[in-house]
């Protein structure tokens, strides 16, 4: 594959990765996670070339990778959009979510260790630190750390890779629900629940409280439907 250095950047913040299609990937993913392209909202790639100070090359690399973890939907003579999820789309997402997880966690806390805890520990106070920069990609980040921290000591590579995935195509909803203080108030207090029932290697309880984590977040997006869903 050919790649291209990046040239100097065109917008504040651009930071410059190893490669031109690094940096359009991480930009790209940061503006649809931030909802600054919101679902549905379409994706020009030469807007995208001459805002970056990149050729459409690395842009398409970037779509394409994009497109494969959900992120974005292409579609015949519309081109790039991002993808738009119907309630009953992030309802499944969060049911088969919930079946793999909870299948995953029942392996996984019987065999945490103190660096499973610790990293859970650290991920909570980079959490804070985003927050407080009013930084959501960070945030979304450090979020997801936290809680493949929880489930990586399963082993179980496969449901963990199509865990990945379900969580991929629900970032840019995930952001609404971050975006409220409230929710990032629950959020801490759920995190240091489920971070102390791992302590206590319970694995019913981690099962029971990343249940209703996870419907929090549920009930919260399907309140906001009708500002994303139309």
């Amino acid at each position: 594959m050919l790649v291209e250095s990046v040239p100097e950047a065109r917008v504040a913040g651009f930071s410059r990765p190893q490669t031109a299609q690094q940096a359009v990937l991480a930009e790209i993913r940061g503006l649809i996670i931030r909802g600054e392209i919101p679902p549905g909202a379409p994706i020009g790639q030469e807007g995208l070339a001459e805002r970056f100070g990149v050729s459409r090359v690395p842009v398409r690399e970037a779509l394409k990778i994009l497109e494969g973890e959900g992120h974005i939907t292409y579609t015949a003579h519309r081109g790039y959009t991002v993808t738009r999820l119907e309630v009953s789309d992030l309802l499944e997402v969060y049911r088969l979510r919930a079946l793999l997880e909870s299948d995953a966690a029942s392996e996984a806390v019987p065999r945490i260790e103190d660096e499973h805890l610790a990293r859970m520990r650290q991920a909570m106070d980079a959490m804070d630190d985003a927050a407080d920069a009013k930084d959501m990609v960070k945030f979304s980040v450090h979020n997801r750390v936290f809680h493949f921290a929880v489930l990586e000591p399963s082993g179980m590579t496969r449901a963990i890779r199509m865990i990945r995935h379900l969580w991929d195509t629900t970032d840019p909803y995930r952001s609404l629900y971050f975006v409220k203080p409230l929710n990032r108030e629950t959020m801490n207090s759920e995190h240091a629940e489920i971070l102390e029932a791992c302590r206590a290697r319970d694995v019913d309880l981690v099962v029971r409280l990343l249940n209703v984590h996870r419907n929090h977040a549920v009930d919260d997006l399907r309140a906001q439907k009708d500002s994303w869903s139309a």
